[in-house]
């Protein structure tokens, strides 16, 4: 997810503040929209980066060429107004036939009645398509309430080929453990440039070590019922000794001027290896383009040297159906046709985004092996076979519960506890968000 994405897919409540957009969706209503004689499917397209936005109105455009009784309108709604104007739309019973929905709030959503199920509107084959590992990101009690359009893993490692040679390493060979992580840091630290950026603000470690906490542990520091916290089980203190290591060894900045999600110290040259989301291969295409050739990206190291470990978690977008829209149908099959039809319309999706987003379908993996451009990436076919197919999804609990831990890996990295001591005060505040929250028990089943 890019910077401007994580806002919105963290934040999960906002008050009711406007009614504005709430008038053209049918959900809720005696019967669908029409206009000149065509069911109307509003589409509500979270705001992303511009090349997005003119990549779905042609899409859009290009379906309604082809149909003789539906059309597609598109609205495009700000990141930053998107939660509070859904709410609202939802409320009034005029939501949006068709949305962009984040991979954590699908839970939530088909617990509320808010997402049609999807398994008697699309074929079979369609949800065969999708890669095994991301099916249960759309998937409550085996009926699907979404359909995937993309993954970004969370965490990648990137380097600078020249820097490393001239360390006297071997660029062909990235560090395959957190131990040898920390060796590289130590040697391409050199006069001004350090030698590894990570997260180390609560807010940013609070997800970005998701794929991390999966690494070291195998889990995550809630028990899967959502019944307890295990923050404290020992294989915890092991990843936040590794930040700290990272952070009091001086390889890293201690104040970085920008967040986790943005590459541009990296791409600044003022350090020589980072730890960043798949989107920061689109940020230094566009921004840092003279810095590609000398970047080569590689799995994040796992905590025992198997790259086969989780060491990103995989957020991304899908296309759900209004729980409540008359039109479901109609909406069902603009999204079959967009995202789970002619491989050749994601390609050329994966190819407007500069190959910084990764694919859900088989199908669509298969027709970028033949596209030339996505063949000659540097970065595409490592990320997309040696980080995405390992990658889990982003926790669907609060994030409250993510913040915590945040909060006590900093605290570690930082030196204002001790690592036993900033575990216990985060299971204790895990622990209450559960009773305060009536967590226990309520977490989805896939």
């Amino acid at each position: 997810m890019s910077k401007r994405h994580i806002t919105s897919a963290i934040v999960s409540t906002a008050l009711v503040a406007s009614l504005a957009l709430a008038g053209c969706g049918s959900g809720g209503g005696d019967a669908p929209t029409t206009s000149g004689g065509k069911t109307v499917v509003t589409f509500w397209q979270q705001q992303f980066e511009d090349y997005q936005q003119a990549w779905f109105k042609k899409q859009v455009d290009a379906y309604n060429k082809s149909q003789d009784k539906v059309k597609v309108e598109i609205q495009v709604v700000p990141a930053d107004t998107w939660a509070q104007k859904l709410k609202a739309a939802q409320a009034a019973g005029k939501a949006p036939d068709v949305a962009t929905t984040s991979y954590g709030n699908i839970p939530a959503g088909a617990a509320n009645g808010e997402l049609a199920e999807l398994d008697d509107l699309m074929p079979a084959e369609a949800f065969s398509d999708i890669k095994d590992n991301v099916k249960d990101f759309v998937t409550i009690k085996g009926k699907h309430y979404a359909y995937p359009m993309l993954v970004e893993p969370s965490t990648v490692l990137y380097y600078r080929k020249d820097l490393v040679q001239a360390a006297g390493l071997d660029p062909a060979s990235p560090p395959k453990t957190w131990d040898e992580l920390k060796t590289w840091a130590t040697k391409l630290t050199q006069g001004k440039v350090k030698g590894m950026t990570i997260a180390s603000i609560p807010a940013d470690l609070g997800w970005s070590s998701w794929g991390l906490q999966y690494n070291a542990c195998g889990h995550l520091p809630v028990a899967d019922d959502w019944s307890k916290s295990v923050a404290t089980d020992s294989c915890f203190a092991q990843l936040l000794d590794f930040y700290r290591g990272l952070y009091q060894s001086g390889v890293m900045p201690k104040q970085p001027k920008v967040g986790y999600a943005d590459g541009a110290p990296y791409g600044q040259g003022e350090v020589a290896m980072m730890a960043g989301g798949s989107w920061v291969v689109g940020q230094l295409k566009n921004d840092f383009p003279k810095m590609i050739e000398k970047t080569a990206v590689a799995p994040f190291p796992s905590i025992d040297g198997d790259q086969t470990k989780t060491t990103a978690t995989l957020g991304g977008w899908t296309l759900t159906v209004d729980g409540k829209t008359k039109a479901r149908e109609q909406a069902a099959d603009f999204i079959k046709w967009l995202l789970a039809g002619d491989p050749a319309i994601m390609a050329d999706f994966f190819k407007a985004s500069g190959f910084s987003k990764y694919t859900v379908r088989a199908s669509v993996d298969r027709a970028l092996e033949t596209n030339p451009d996505a063949t000659a990436d540097p970065f595409m076919k490592t990320i997309s076979e040696k980080v995405v197919p390992f990658g889990k999804a982003e926790p669907a609990y609060p994030w409250e519960i993510a913040l915590a831990f945040g909060t006590a890996i900093e605290s570690a990295m930082k030196g204002n506890a001790d690592v036993a001591a900033a575990l216990k005060k985060a299971d204790s505040e895990i622990n209450d968000i559960i009773k305060k929250q009536s967590l226990a028990g309520t977490a989805p089943q896939r």
